[in-house]
């Protein structure tokens, strides 16, 4: 609750008195998703990237746009890589989502691709409906066409609380995370899956034998003190960023 609070306070969504901002606090309220996107969203109309932000969000809010492969686990990864952004899940999402757009959203491409068609069909909808909210809450709709830092950006001033780094000298690709140090691996589903960035924000964890980081994405620190200079003080960072 306490942590939960904390996250919503560094968000700008609550005051000092756990009472909605206005108009941050207010606008989140509107938008019916996890407060983390609904910042995400928000960030991305400062920023000019709310068009891919949306994508992103939309597909944020399923389960999975792939397929599952039982027995096909190599042409999955095969089809991803043609998608796969060196930026990490979210960029990739953008790629499948203009692939989609491309084929005149059709099936067979799915099919071909390893996407999940109707996943793909709910991201649509979600899409229009997240268009609609963005709208009426006064955020202004503008693409950054392919500048993918500014997206980066936008997830990170809605996720920074999910923010790891990789541990110096690691083998296993073990990432801890800022706040607690928990240890955390990246999903083996993730186009970052091996490659191990510095420093990634997730999007949600999964624990089996570890406790694995789900749609992840490359960051730059100094953006985490950009985004919520009160939930990280400058000594968090500073050893680690050298």
């Amino acid at each position: 609750m306490v942590r939960a609070l904390e996250v919503l306070y560094s968000l700008g969504v609550l005051d000092d008195d756990a009472k909605l901002t206005s108009p941050t606090g207010f606008q989140v309220a509107e938008i019916p998703l996890d407060p983390m996107i609904s910042k995400m969203i928000l960030a991305s109309n400062e920023l000019g990237c709310s068009e891919e932000i949306i994508t992103v969000a939309a597909v944020l809010s399923i389960q999975s746009i792939w397929v599952s492969a039982r027995g096909a686990q190599k042409e999955l990864d095969e089809a991803k890589l043609r998608f796969a952004a060196a930026e990490g899940d979210h960029v990739t999402f953008l790629n499948v989502y203009k692939g989609f757009l491309q084929s005149g959203k059709s099936s067979r491409w799915c099919h071909k691709n390893f996407v999940n068609y109707q996943a793909m069909k709910k991201v649509i909808e979600i899409r229009e409906q997240l268009r609609r909210i963005a709208q009426r809450i006064g955020i202004v709709l503008k693409s950054c066409e392919s500048d993918m830092q500014i997206v980066r950006k936008a997830v990170t001033a809605g996720f920074f609380a999910n923010a790891c780094h990789l541990e110096a000298y690691s083998q296993s690709g073990m990432y801890k995370t800022i706040r607690g140090s928990q240890e955390v691996y990246i999903h083996p589903s993730s186009v970052l899956f091996r490659v191990n960035p510095k420093w990634v924000i997730y999007h949600s964890l999964v624990s089996t034998d570890k406790q694995y980081m789900r749609n992840v994405i490359s960051i730059d620190p100094s953006w985490l003190l950009e985004a919520a200079p009160h939930f990280y003080q400058h000594q968090r960072l500073n050893p680690i960023a050298h």
